[in-house]
């Protein structure tokens, strides 16, 4: 599988996993590290989250060609470098997360994500 597509269907499973915090399904002691104290801090949280992962997915969108917008091939590398080193850091903090499941569930995960994220930028355009 081509790394743009494995990352479309990681992203488009974060957002969904991301609404469903929202909505409720999923008590928000879950993520972020479970230091969220009440509600109006998780939709602050999430919200940023939600953008973040919509950018990130717009950019892999632009780079497969999915998304006909014209951004120079440089701009996108540099996102994809951004992105990779991000989640290389993210890894580093499920790892140090007080939430047992969010450490086994998404350090392997933000771990793909960095690894192909760098693999896309590595590769050039």
């Amino acid at each position: 599988m081509k790394p743009e597509n494995v990352l479309i269907l990681v992203f488009s499973l974060i957002l969904i996993f991301h609404l469903m915090i929202v909505s409720g399904f999923i008590p928000y002691d879950m993520v972020w590290g479970g230091r969220l104290e009440n509600r109006e801090q998780m939709l602050r949280f999430e919200s940023v989250s939600i953008a973040l992962n919509l950018l990130m997915l717009g950019i892999v969108l632009i780079k497969s060609g999915r998304l006909k917008i014209e951004i120079q091939p440089m701009i996108l590398r540099v996102c994809f470098w951004i992105m990779g080193g991000l989640f290389a850091l993210n890894t580093l903090g499920n790892l140090l997360s007080s939430n047992l499941w969010e450490a086994i569930i998404f350090t392997p995960l933000t771990l793909v994500l960095s690894f192909y994220s760098f693999k896309i930028a590595a590769r050039g355009f």
